[in-house]
C-alpha cells in the first residue's frame, strides 16, 4: 500500500467531503481521514438540517458570501448527487414591537447580502399561511429549504471516492512531523505505518483547533456550544409543513428554538445554545428537553410533550466564547510558512456552504499546486431507491426479482432487508447502527428501533460473520453487546 498523498484532508463531515470531492476532479492523489468509522458522525449529521438563505450573516463577511451562493445553487448540487431537497421556505416570527425591528433588519441585511425571496408579513398574512403559528407578524424566506444532512454527505463522500479519493476510517490524527517539503501523519489506529502528505487540509470541526495545535499553530480555540433537539412524531407533520424561528436574540450563539420538519416526515424542536468543556459531550437534560417543550409551544401551541419520539444533541464549533455570544467569521486561510490550509470555526451556515466552501479551498490549492483537471470526472450519483415509495407494480417486479425486497425489517419505515444489505455493502465500506440507519431510515420511526434493532442483528451475526460483541452504534466506544445475548 503506498501511503504517499497529494493532499490529506481531516475530518469527514459535510465539508471535508465537499473538499473531497472537488479535489477529485483534478489530477491529485487524495485521502480523507475520519477519526470516526463512518463520515457524518459529528457536528454535520447533528443539526437542523437547514439550507440557510443567508440573511442572518454579516454583510461581507465569508459566512454570507459562501451561504447565499451555496443557497443559490444547492438544489442543483442535490441534483446533481440524487439527494432529496424540499424547498420549504421559512418563517421569523415575531411577538412584541422589537421583534418586528430585528425582522426589518434582518430583511434589510439580507438584501445587501443578496438574498433572494424575502417577504415582511402582517400579523394576517401570517395567520393565512400558517394558522398554526402565533405572533404579530413575520418573515418569510421563500428560498430556505430542508435536506437529510447524512445523505447530502454520505453522498459527498461515494461521488469523491468513485473518482478516486480515499477514505480512511478510525485515523484520528495524534502526531505530525516535517520531513523537508512533506509531512508524516501518525494515527491512533492501532497501527504502526504512518501516511504521508506533501499538503494537509484541516476541517476537523469541533477538533481543528486541536489538529492546528499538532501543526505548531496555537492561534485558535474552538469554544463548543451544545444544542439539544426533540423528535417529534410524523402524526403532527401534516401541521408543520415549513421551519418557524422566533426572531433571533442577541447573544445566544444561536437562531433560538425553532421547529423544523424534516425530510422523512419527522418534526424536529431546537436546539438550544450551551456551552461546554467537552466536545464530546452529547448528554441530554431533563430542564432543557422541558424548555424546548415550552419554548416551541410558544411557536406552536398544538406541539405537545405526547408527540416527542426521540432526541439528539449537536454541537457547534463556535470560535465566539460564551462571554461574547453571537457568531464569529469562518476562518479558512493557506497558514504562512506551512503546507497546511486550516478551517475554523464551521458553524451554521456551514452545511449550506460546503461546496462554496470547498471551491474556495481549491483556489488556495491551486496557488501550491497548478491543479489540472483529469478530464474524467463524475459529476453524477445515483443513491440507493427507496422500496417503499415505489408504486406497487414495481414494487412485485422487484420482490419477483429479488425476494429480500419482500422481507419488511424496519415496520415504521417501511424498510426492507435489500436496502440493509445494500447498506452494509455501501461503497464506502464502513459498517455501524448508525451507518445502516442514516443510510436506509431503519430505526428512526416511530419504535425507535424497538423491533428492527434485533432484525439487523440477526441479518449482521448470521449473513456477515458479525460476533455480537463487535457490534457498534457509532464507534468502538458504543458497542451494543457486551456478553451473550439470546
Amino acid at each position: 500500500m503506498d501511503n504517499t498523498y497529494d493532499i490529506v484532508i481531516i475530518g469527514g463531515g459535510a465539508v471535508g467531503c465537499a473538499i473531497a470531492r472537488e479535489l477529485s476532479k483534478y489530477r491529485l492523489k487524495v485521502a480523507v481521514a475520519e477519526k470516526e468509522p463512518d463520515v457524518a458522525c459529528g457536528t454535520s449529521g447533528r443539526n437542523s438540517a437547514v439550507v440557510h438563505a443567508g440573511f442572518n450573516n454579516k454583510p461581507d463577511s465569508l459566512m454570507a458570501k459562501f451561504c447565499v451562493e451555496g443557497n443559490l445553487h444547492f438544489e442543483e448540487y442535490c441534483q446533481e448527487l440524487d439527494v432529496p431537497y424540499f424547498k420549504t421556505g421559512k418563517l421569523l416570527v415575531a411577538f412584541d414591537k422589537n421583534d418586528l425591528e430585528t425582522l426589518q433588519g434582518l430583511y434589510r441585511q439580507g438584501e445587501r447580502n443578496g438574498c433572494k425571496g424575502l417577504f415582511m408579513l402582517t400579523a394576517e398574512e401570517l395567520d393565512r399561511k400558517a394558522p398554526y403559528v402565533k405572533g404579530i407578524g413575520a418573515m418569510f424566506s421563500s428560498n430556505t429549504a430542508i435536506i437529510n444532512p447524512f445523505l447530502y454527505t454520505i453522498a459527498l463522500a461515494e461521488n469523491a471516492h468513485e473518482n478516486g479519493v480515499e477514505f480512511l476510517f478510525n485515523h484520528e490524527l495524534t502526531g505530525v512531523n516535517k520531513e523537508g517539503d512533506s509531512y508524516k501523519l501518525f494515527f491512533n489506529n492501532g497501527l504502526k505505518e504512518t501516511i504521508t502528505a506533501r499538503y494537509v487540509i484541516n476541517s476537523a470541526g469541533l477538533y481543528s483547533d486541536k489538529v492546528s495545535q499538532l501543526f505548531g499553530i496555537n492561534k485558535y480555540h474552538i469554544y463548543p456550544c451544545r444544542g439539544q433537539y426533540l423528535i417529534l412524531d410524523k402524526r403532527i407533520s401534516d401541521l408543520i409543513d415549513i421551519p418557524v424561528y422566533p426572531a433571533p436574540r442577541k447573544g445566544i450563539g444561536g437562531l433560538g428554538i425553532h421547529v423544523t420538519p424534516t425530510s422523512d416526515g419527522t418534526v424536529i424542536l431546537g436546539p438550544s445554545a450551551e456551552y461546554i468543556d467537552d466536545c464530546d459531550d452529547y448528554e441530554s437534560t431533563r430542564d432543557v428537553i422541558d424548555r424546548l417543550l415550552d419554548e416551541a409551544s410558544q411557536l406552536i401551541p398544538d406541539i405537545k410533550r405526547k408527540y416527542v419520539i426521540g432526541q439528539y444533541t449537536g454541537i457547534r464549533s463556535k470560535q465566539a466564547p460564551e462571554a461574547e455570544g453571537g457568531f464569529r467569521d469562518f476562518t479558512i486561510c493557506a497558514e504562512e510558512g506551512t503546507h497546511l490550509i486550516n478551517l475554523i470555526g464551521i458553524e451554521s451556515p456551514g452545511l449550506t456552504s460546503s461546496i462554496p466552501i470547498a471551491r474556495h479551498v481549491c483556489s488556495l490549492v491551486n496557488q501550491w499546486i497548478p491543479l489540472t483537471e483529469t478530464g474524467t470526472f463524475i459529476g453524477k450519483r445515483k443513491a440507493p431507491m427507496r422500496f417503499r415509495d415505489l408504486p406497487d407494480s414495481e414494487k412485485e417486479r422487484l420482490i419477483n426479482q429479488c425476494p429480500e425486497y419482500g422481507e419488511v425489517v424496519c415496520r415504521c419505515e417501511g424498510v426492507t432487508k435489500k436496502e440493509i444489505k445494500d447498506a452494509i455493502e455501501n461503497p464506502l465500506g464502513t459498517v455501524t447502527i448508525a451507518g445502516i440507519k442514516n443510510r436506509t431510515r431503519c430505526m428512526t420511526g416511530r419504535c425507535q428501533g424497538g423491533v428492527c434493532l434485533a432484525n439487523l442483528t440477526e441479518i449482521l451475526i448470521n449473513e456477515y460473520g458479525y460476533k455480537p460483541e463487535d457490534i457498534v452504534y457509532r464507534s468502538e466506544e458504543s458497542k451494543y453487546y457486551t456478553g451473550r445475548v439470546k
